[in-house]
């Protein structure tokens, strides 16, 4: 390491894929110096900031889980399981003795002149009222922080809301000791928190659960354990039972997405299919499960043994669809239909996007705007040097593009030390056409501030991901040169 320099990398987040970001780095890169500065107070992200009754995956933990690290138990895990597999992950491995907790991240700079990032970062543990701040200089940033804003929740836009006499309860900031039992309680969506908690409030003692939505979803039942996992796991030793299933999981989801978007029509009959064998006979399909979407213009939400349709069967819950026209002190009034009683809102609207964790970025001194550049190779943002983010799928597990944005920033670093090159930087084409950088209209995609979005192009570099199995031969034998300055 040069002595100008504290540390080679700083990887900001110590949440999946800063944790995958540590490992690759110390993996394929152990001539390099790092750190990993994290907000909180230990690993894990999303898994230690929310605490709502019933967190789970929504993604199968066997492809969620790190490559280099097999899970062993049930495809769909709780928060408490996954918390404690990221914080073995990061001991096994060493990982834990580069993290910097309590470490907030303010500012970041580049000097062309030093070919240097300078970070400012909070001491959030110091008990006085000046807070300690730690500047460090480093040659290459991995952003590692996720895509939503931990402090603000997506707020949502229902009149009156504030009116409400009893609790109204946001599940990225649940309140500890909140007394739900014997309680009717309305939770507001359908995305995966929605299907959650409703099934997880009835089963801990709501006296009724109502998942108040706008428009249906698709609920997409899955077993703790498939019978084929359960032989997988019977007829191999265990770890390499667990990588075989791993590669069951992905194999079967890019066939599963593909005909969804070949045969959308006869993927949503037979998701509707499904749904119908799942309800109680006096149940209807409409209007309530029959999405005005095709499969996977929004995530599919899922539901692990049938959970949600258990409640639902047992009349402990139940799902009305409609728009709210006002909450008054005591109900909740919709457009069509009869008002709403409860005793406590939950606002499961979503997450508000936003890039970089707020972190405000200069380059030699001038302010950068995320949302003015496009994103090379899905890690990447042009004029942007030495610096890679680590970004997951939005259509698949978070982790399997975490994984292959780490093994990019691993190669690039690589690149440019055997190169004796001190820049790398991303540059754009002339000419070049803006495209959406998700394909997807969930709510907290459309309502995202673009301001905190950066773009994709329609060149090829700068398109936006395709699948695992595309950018897995781009990490390994992609170009890696054009669209980019090496000096």
């Amino acid at each position: 390491m040069d002595a100008q320099y504290d540390y080679d990398v700083v990887i900001v987040g110590a949440g999946i894929g800063g944790i995958c970001s540590a490992y690759r780095l110390q993996e394929r890169c152990p001539q390099l110096t790092f750190c990993v500065l994290e907000g909180r107070h230990e690993v894990g992200g999303t898994w230690s900031l929310f605490q709502y009754p019933g967190i789970r995956s929504d993604s199968d933990l066997y492809t969620y889980s790190f490559p280099w690290k097999p899970w062993h138990g049930k495809s769909i895990a709780s928060g408490a399981q996954i918390l404690q597999y990221l914080k073995a992950a990061a001991r096994e491995h060493g990982l834990d003795k580069h993290i910097k907790f309590h470490r907030q991240v303010d500012n970041m700079s580049w000097s062309t002149a030093t070919s240097t990032w300078t970070v400012d970062a909070t001491d959030t543990s110091a008990s006085d009222t000046a807070a300690k701040t730690e500047r460090l200089r480093c040659r290459f940033m991995l952003l590692s922080t996720g895509y939503y804003d931990y402090e603000t929740p997506l707020q949502a836009r229902i009149p009156g809301l504030a009116d409400f006499e009893g609790p109204v309860v946001h599940p990225q900031f649940w309140p500890k000791g909140l007394d739900f039992q014997g309680k009717n309680v309305v939770v507001v969506g359908s995305g995966a928190t929605a299907i959650t908690l409703v099934p997880t409030l009835a089963r801990r003692g709501a006296a009724h659960v109502t998942m108040l939505q706008r428009s249906p979803t698709y609920i997409a039942s899955v077993p703790g354990e498939s019978a084929v996992h359960s032989l997988t796991k019977l007829m191999l030793p265990r770890d390499l039972a667990s990588r075989v299933i791993r590669w069951q999981w992905i194999l079967f989801m890019l066939l599963f997405v593909r005909f969804c978007r070949l045969f959308p029509r006869l993927a949503w009959a037979v998701l509707l299919l499904r749904t119908r064998t799942e309800l109680a006979l006096h149940q209807s399909i409409e209007p309530d499960f029959t999405p005005r979407y095709e499969p996977f213009d929004q995530n599919l939400c899922l539901t692990p043994d049938s959970d949600f349709y258990e409640m639902l069967r047992k009349g402990r819950t139940s799902i009305t669809t409609g728009h709210i026209d006002r909450v008054t002190p005591t109900r909740i009034k919709l457009q069509t239909g009869p008002a709403l009683r409860p005793d406590i809102i939950v606002t499961a609207t979503g997450l508000k996007v936003r890039f970089g964790g707020g972190i405000r970025i200069a380059v030699d001194d001038e302010p950068f705007a995320v949302s003015e550049h496009f994103v090379w190779k899905g890690c990447m943002l042009d004029s942007l040097p030495n610096c890679v983010a680590i970004i997951g799928y939005y259509d698949a597990s978070w982790t399997l593009g975490t994984d292959i944005s780490a093994k990019m920033a691993c190669r690039l670093i690589n690149r440019a030390m055997r190169g004796k090159k001190k820049t790398m930087v991303a540059r754009t084409r002339e000419g070049m056409k803006t495209v959406p950088i998700m394909y997807l209209n969930s709510t907290y995609v459309t309502s995202a501030d673009s301001s905190h979005i950066p773009k994709a192009g329609d060149q090829p570099q700068w398109q936006p991901r395709k699948s695992y199995w595309h950018d897995t031969r781009s990490v390994w034998w992609g170009d890696i040169s054009t669209d980019v300055e090496w000096s």
